[in-house]
């Protein structure tokens, strides 16, 4: 780049917009700004108009989630991606996994504007069967190289486990975040869980009990999203709770605690979250919570670590003391969160995202009714044909039997005889 600059020259995808900015501030500029290298990030939740106006500059690099490229590449001709030399996925494991958020369809839009003369890298910290399967299926023997290490995870993490039941995990998790503030004032914590609403709640709650915490998840506005990050980094609040939003390639050097307020279902997940703390040599612990219902998913994550995990003691006086308080004060962020129409600003989005795809929300919603009534008239006609199969082969041994029985009193009789 530096011998013959054009644009564009780079094309790195992320499956977030957080590390898609990340990528940009800390490499690229960084690197870059003795050669003067133009860079443009093109993530959802901005102005798209901004971003084509960028584009159409023609930058060195572009740093892009694939929702928002593919948008891009749809919808106008004002860039080319034809002169690209690079391609670079990162986190190529979640770009390719197909579920919830499947990048399939713009991965394709995106593979289709690219040369194929190219030079393609793939990153990842877990290596899954898709990966694999891309390796074998290459055809110009592509270079692989994997880390070898007897544990996934690094020497410095201390990985432990916090078997607690259901119903007072929060209070839990209250006692873990004083016992660490009383203890060690300067500490950073990471808080993980499942859903959006769970980080909202569990956001709100531990504000009340005077927390410095800050929520981080996909139901807030892009600007919100960047100024919780900023936030946190610069130790102004020291709590992020955050869903697996946070999870990937976010690099906090200041992280020493991560709590997984839900044990993963998965122990890739459990390895990119813990791998928020720990960083570049430093000393880390990640506390994850677990019920009665997850000890399967831990002996999964011990697998594939290739270690165990150890047990945290806490006292659980000082838990049952709170408990009440911390249960009565999550039921009032409940009925907030419920009044702030919650749920209601979700399928908002939804149907906001189905427009930006050229869907019509009222004709998908029409479709899902029209294929759940064919799937539910489906079963009714499967469970028919299972039940007349049934009553077939009933009817089948009925006779069977009866045909011995006859059988058998024609012997007797005989015998009788």
């Amino acid at each position: 780049l530096s011998e013959d600059p054009y644009g564009i020259f780079c094309l790195v995808l992320t499956p977030t917009r957080e590390l898609a900015y990340q990528i940009a501030e800390q490499q690229f500029r960084v690197l870059g700004k003795p050669l003067g290298l133009k860079d443009c990030v093109v993530v959802g939740g901005l102005d798209m108009v901004a971003q084509a106006l960028e584009l159409s500059r023609k930058p060195h690099v572009v740093i892009a989630t694939p929702g928002r490229l593919a948008d891009h590449l749809r919808s106008s001709n004002t860039f080319s991606l034809k002169k690209l030399k690079f391609l670079v996925l990162d986190e190529a494991d979640r770009l390719f996994e197909q579920g919830c958020a499947d990048f399939t369809a713009d991965l394709e839009v995106i593979l289709e504007a690219v040369p194929a003369r190219r030079q393609t890298l793939l990153f990842s910290a877990t290596l899954t069967a898709t990966l694999a399967e891309l390796k074998n299926l290459a055809m110009n023997k592509p270079f692989f190289w994997e880390a070898e290490s007897e544990v996934r995870t690094v020497e410095e993490l201390d990985q432990r486990y916090l078997l607690v039941p259901e119903a007072v995990k929060d209070a839990y998790l209250v006692h873990l975040i004083q016992t660490f503030q009383d203890e060690h004032e300067d500490w950073s914590v990471i808080i993980f869980t499942k859903t959006c609403k769970e980080c909202q709640i569990l956001n709100m709650m531990l504000r009340k009990f005077k927390f410095p915490s800050v929520a981080l998840h996909s139901m807030m506005k892009q600007r919100q999203r960047f100024a919780a990050l900023a936030k946190f980094k610069s130790s102004i609040f020291k709590i992020l709770i955050a869903t697996d939003l946070a999870a990937r390639g976010l690099d906090i050097p200041t992280v020493q605690v991560v709590i997984n307020h839900n044990t993963p279902g998965l122990p890739k997940i459990y390895i990119h979250r813990v791998g928020r703390t720990a960083r570049a040599g430093r000393n880390g612990m990640a506390i994850t919570m677990v019920t009665q219902y997850d000890i399967h998913l831990v002996h999964a994550i011990e697998e594939e670590i290739k270690m165990k995990l150890q047990e945290f003691s806490v006292e659980e006086r000082f838990v049952l003391d709170i408990l009440t308080h911390v249960n009565v004060t999550r039921r009032e962020c409940e009925i907030e969160l419920e009044c702030m129409d919650f749920d209601e600003k979700k399928e908002i989005n939804k149907r906001k995202q189905m427009i930006l795809e050229g869907k019509d929300p009222d004709l998908e919603a029409k479709r899902k009714a029209e294929l759940a009534k064919i799937k539910k008239k489906n079963k009714k006609f499967r469970d028919k044909v299972q039940q007349t199969l049934q009553e077939q082969k009933q009817l089948q041994m009925k006779r069977k039997l009866q045909k011995r029985m006859e059988r058998k009193n024609r012997l007797q009789a005989k015998e009788e005889k």
